[in-house]
């Protein structure tokens, strides 16, 4: 993916302007005049993933014998729920058990920001940065474990506010072997747990 097919920022506006007409509101009010171009310019960024290939974040590993976990907590992310456009965030936690090659840190992060920018699922979400470190990397074992607020739960519908959603996805050791996947989530959530 690239910024061969740019967000139509104009089309955008002009559907804003739509919505607001359509709930009732005067699109051409002084407080919503430049509303449908800042939602627009929010889109194109909110929805930037659509135009990045994660797996670019993958290729630089390094040469390492390093034969434990690494792991990076909290890793902070926003997304937009498919289902209602609406945002969702929260943290991901990454773990993986490295075949002779390791990351730099912030790739990990990297990763997470080009997965989240996109319309999305939580659980694909969650899925998708497993599959890419498991196949990209080579990694022996994979633990991706992501903890969301859903603002479409929070805000409308059910309106639970507080509620997490939690995903994981275990590849490779860490969905074999009971004691591999203890132990990264040991790490995960050993510290917090009271």
């Amino acid at each position: 993916m690239s910024d061969s097919h740019p967000v139509d920022q104009a089309r955008i506006e002009r559907a804003v302007r739509e919505i607001l007409a359509a709930v009732g509101e005067d699109p051409d009010r002084e407080g919503l005049l430049e509303t449908p171009a800042r939602v627009a310019r929010m889109y194109a960024e909110m929805f930037s993933g659509l135009r990045q290939d994660p797996r670019v974040h993958l290729r630089k590993a390094f040469q390492e014998k390093y034969d434990e976990i690494v792991l990076v907590r909290d890793i902070a992310f926003n997304s937009v729920c498919e289902h209602h456009l609406l945002p969702f965030m929260g943290h991901a936690h990454i773990g993986y058990l490295p075949d002779g090659r390791v990351l730099g840190l912030s790739k990990l992060a990297r990763v997470v920001e080009a997965v989240s920018h996109r319309p999305q699922v939580q659980e694909r979400m969650t899925e998708q940065i497993a599959h890419l470190l498991e196949h990209d990397l080579g990694a022996k074992g994979v633990a991706v474990v992501v903890e969301a607020t859903h603002t479409c739960m929070t805000i409308r519908g059910v309106r639970k506010p507080g509620s997490l959603c939690v995903t994981s996805a275990m590849k490779g050791v860490f969905r074999s072997n009971v004691s591999s996947r203890a132990e990264v989530m040991s790490l995960i959530y050993g510290s917090r747990r009271q």
